[in-house]
């Protein structure tokens, strides 16, 4: 398996959010890049998916009810690893050898960057931004683990950092330029730095200092992603050679004419088409069955027109869920003032997160936004 590392020069597009911990990108760190971390489980879906004549990934989740879009599109993009039964499910619709989804990666000649470019627009590398977030979670690590412990309560409560953005600043989910200005100042205060141009310069000194050293060998790197890969598509070729199990639900006794099965949540659907593609919160006359995974909040949003391109049709009812971050590959919804807005989500050759709508045509810096005003869409109904 290999990685095809080459640095490529990086321009930004604009409007992308710009740090001016870049001012310190012309010092080298030495620091491992994983270029490819966020790809866990390459596979064949696409390319099948295309065969099979589904030219959109949107076609295929209408035929297959049981797997939600946005897990469909996690899978596709390798982001998530399947279960053995979702990829029965997926192969059957195609009408194809399940096995065949599956890539042998110690094959040597998978690699892993030719993958991620047929999977959608490249990404290119920006070393130094990279370089920083694996600095930025190894010193987030050694500051709460060593210098003063933090709990996850009070990282959330003082910092206003939350266990989720947590995980992703400890583990280098994303560049730092990438970080909104709230959670930049929580990271600094965290540190015990007065901004952002301090928090570079500190990274690069504490890193000369040689402090880092084992706290950035604690981050999980390429070497973890591609053992775990390894092991988890070997699982997978196991679970799908041998038979399909038997359901492990225990038999039940025979329900009397009293007793009546717990119905699925049901989930209001809202919007009304107002100008600019913005929907209004308007409640409608209609319901839809809450999908797995699903929070206290989550709700329906219809689409009321094609906003997303013909893909989506006017009758998409999005099912939303404001505790939940999306990300690239799927669907988020934006709130605007007192209106929604739908967009596609993807990330440009440098890893910036946007939001876009084809009518009208827009594209909206995400990470530019306040956490709670981006929602993620969990699946997508037809109704």
């Amino acid at each position: 398996m290999t990685d095809g590392k080459t640095a490529t020069p990086v321009k930004r597009r604009k409007g992308g959010a710009k740090s001016s911990l870049r001012l310190v990108t012309d010092v080298d760190m030495s620091v491992p890049v994983d270029p490819y971390r966020t790809i866990l489980f390459p596979n064949n879906l696409r390319d099948m998916r295309r065969q099979a004549g589904y030219e959109s990934l949107l076609l295929l989740a209408e035929h297959i009810p049981e797997i939600p879009y946005i897990r469909l599109s996690k899978i596709e993009r390798g982001e998530v690893f399947a279960k053995a039964d979702e990829l029965r499910l997926i192969s059957q619709r195609l009408n194809a050898d399940t096995l065949a989804l599956l890539i042998d990666v110690r094959d040597p000649g998978f690699d892993i960057a030719s993958w991620s470019e047929r999977r959608g627009p490249a990404t290119r590398t920006d070393w130094r931004e990279e370089e920083q977030a694996i600095l930025l979670a190894a010193l987030f690590r050694r500051t709460r683990q060593m210098d003063r412990p933090l709990s996850l309560h009070q990282l959330e409560e003082d910092y206003g950092l939350p266990p989720v953005m947590v995980s992703r600043i400890e583990n280098a989910i994303k560049p730092i330029a990438r970080w909104n200005a709230a959670t930049l100042d929580g990271i600094c205060r965290v540190i015990g730095v007065a901004d952002a141009v301090a928090l570079g310069k500190h990274l690069v000194t504490v890193h000369g200092q040689g402090l880092l050293s084992d706290w950035v060998a604690r981050v999980p790197g390429r070497a973890d992603r591609e053992q775990k890969t390894i092991s988890r598509i070997d699982e997978l070729r196991h679970a799908l050679i041998a038979p399909a199990p038997r359901s492990t639900v225990q038999p039940q006794s025979q329900p009397t004419g009293d007793e009546v099965p717990a119905p699925r949540p049901r989930l209001p659907v809202m919007g009304s088409p107002l100008p600019d593609g913005l929907l209004a919160p308007v409640l409608t006359n209609h319901e839809v069955e809450a999908p797995a995974g699903a929070g206290p909040r989550a709700f329906g949003l219809r689409l009321c027109r094609p906003t997303l391109g013909p893909g989506m049709p006017a009758n998409a009812v999005l099912i939303v869920d404001p505790d939940i971050l999306p990300s690239a590959g799927g669907l988020a919804v934006i709130s605007e003032g007192d209106a929604y807005r739908a967009v596609t989500l993807a990330t440009d050759r440098q890893g910036v997160l946007y939001g876009y709508s084809v009518i009208p045509d827009r594209e909206i810096a995400i990470d530019a936004l306040a956490a709670t005003d981006v929602f993620a869409v969990l699946a997508v109904y037809f109704i």
